[in-house]
């Protein structure tokens, strides 16, 4: 399993956390409280949020390497439309 991990400077993270796991409770079973949330995009690919006052922690479990890029990709897509009005910066994910 590949994993990657990405934290976001921001005040609104529980904010973020719950638009985006809402968004996609649609497609997949969410689960997510104002702290924490994970999206299993499917049985080889999940997304786990974990917010507090500073930061919102994003971490990707994927089968492959490709599948880890593509999904970082839509994760902070989907961030950012939620986030639009404040500026994110760079985000920027590390291997663990």
């Amino acid at each position: 399993m590949h994993v990657s991990e990405a934290q976001v400077a921001t005040a609104s993270a529980s904010r973020y956390l719950q638009q985006i796991c809402k968004h996609w409770s649609h497609k997949f079973p969410v689960e997510f409280t104002p702290e924490t949330g994970s999206v299993p995009f499917s049985e080889d690919r999940r997304c786990d949020f974990t917010a507090d006052p500073e930061k919102l922690t994003m971490r990707i479990h994927a089968a492959d390497e490709a599948t880890l890029e593509r999904t970082q990709t839509v994760v902070v897509d989907h961030l950012k439309r939620f986030a639009f009005r404040e500026d994110l910066g760079d985000i920027h994910w590390v291997r663990i």
